[in-house]
C-alpha cells in the first residue's frame, strides 16, 4: 500500500483535488436543480456525481500515463511508472476497478446516468490513443488543447445527469452555459500548471510558458480566465446569481492581473499560478452551485 500512497501523493494528491472535484460535482448538481427550480437534491445525487467524476479523473491520469510512456521513460525516469514504483499494469487493473466503482455508483441511483457514462467514456478513450492522429495533434499545441478539454464539459454533464435524470426530467434548458464555462475554465487549469520560470522549465516537457513566451502564456491564461467569468456571468443570469458570481471572479480575476508582471519578470513563480488556478475553480464552482442553492434555500 505504502507504493500506492506515494504514486497518489505525486499523480493524483487527493488533498489537492479531492475538495476541487468535490465542488466541481456538487456545482453541475446544484446548478441543474436551480435551472429547474426543484427542490434541493438528494445526498445520493451529490455522492454519485462526486464518486464517478472523481473515479473519471483519476482514469485521466492512468491513460496519460499510457499515452505519455515512451516520452515519460526518455525525458522524466523520476516518475513512478519509469522508475518502477507501479508498473502500467498494475494501473490498468486500477483503472478497471475505478470503471466498476463508476457502474456501481451509477447502478445503485439510477441505471439511466450508463448512457450519459458511457458518453465521457468514449470521449476519454478517442482521448488516450490521441484521436488517432497523435503526430497532428502534436504538431498544433492548440487544437491538442481544444481537443482534450472537451471531456470537462462532458463530465460535468455527466453531473447535471445526476440531478436532471433521475426525476424523469430532460437536461435544462441553460446548461449550454454553464458546460462552455467549464470547457474555459479546463483551459485555465491546463495552462496554469504549465506556466514555468526558466530554471524550471524540463528538457523533453512541453509548456505554454516555452511554447508562447512567459508573456504569451500569460496573456492566454488571462484570456481563458475571462472568457471562464463571461460564460459563467451569462450561466448565473439563468439562476438570477448574476452579480456575486462576476464580482467574485473578477476580483480573484484583478489579483491574477496584478500577478503577471511579478511572473514576467521572474520573481513569481509557476507554482504561484497554479494555486491561483485551484483558488479560482473552487470559487467558480461554489459561486455557480452551492452558494447559491444554500441562498435560495
Amino acid at each position: 500500500m505504502k507504493r500506492w500512497w506515494i504514486y497518489q501523493n505525486e499523480r493524483f494528491p487527493l488533498h489537492a483535488h479531492g475538495p476541487l472535484i468535490a465542488a466541481f460535482s456538487a456545482c453541475a448538481v446544484a446548478f441543474s436543480s436551480l435551472l429547474r427550480g426543484a427542490p434541493p437534491p438528494g445526498w445520493q445525487a451529490y455522492l454519485t456525481a462526486f464518486g464517478v467524476c472523481l473515479m473519471m479523473f483519476l482514469q485521466l491520469r492512468i491513460a496519460d500515463e499510457f499515452k505519455d510512456a515512451g516520452e515519460d521513460a526518455r525525458w522524466r525516469p523520476y516518475r513512478p511508472v519509469p522508475r518502477g514504483l507501479v508498473k502500467l499494469s498494475e494501473l490498468r487493473g486500477l483503472f478497471c476497478i475505478a470503471a466498476g466503482v463508476q457502474i456501481s455508483l451509477v447502478l445503485i441511483f439510477d441505471i439511466r446516468l450508463l448512457l450519459v457514462l458511457a458518453i465521457a467514456w468514449s470521449y476519454l478513450a478517442l482521448m488516450s490513443v490521441e484521436f488517432f492522429c497523435r503526430d497532428w495533434l502534436k504538431a498544433r499545441p492548440v487544437i491538442y488543447l481544444l481537443s482534450h478539454m472537451g471531456i470537462m464539459p462532458l463530465v460535468d454533464f455527466f453531473g447535471t445527469a445526476c440531478e436532471w435524470l433521475p426525476h424523469g426530467s430532460s437536461a435544462p434548458s441553460g446548461l449550454g452555459w454553464f458546460l462552455t464555462a467549464s470547457f474555459c475554465n479546463g483551459i485555465v487549469i491546463e495552462i496554469g500548471r504549465k506556466l514555468r520560470q526558466p530554471a524550471a522549465e524540463e528538457e523533453g516537457v512541453e509548456t505554454y510558458s516555452r511554447l508562447w513566451g512567459k508573456s504569451g502564456g500569460a496573456a492566454v491564461w488571462l484570456a481563458a480566465m475571462l472568457a471562464t467569468l463571461g460564460c459563467a456571468g451569462m450561466a448565473a443570469m439563468r439562476i438570477g446569481f448574476a452579480r456575486p458570481v462576476v464580482t467574485g471572479l473578477g476580483i480573484v480575476l484583478v489579483i491574477a492581473v496584478a500577478m503577471m508582471p511579478c511572473y514576467i519578470r521572474g520573481n513569481l513563480p509557476g507554482r504561484r499560478i497554479e494555486s491561483l488556478t485551484g483558488m479560482w475553480t473552487l470559487a467558480l464552482y461554489l459561486l455557480l452551485g452551492l452558494v447559491p442553492l444554500y441562498l435560495h434555500g
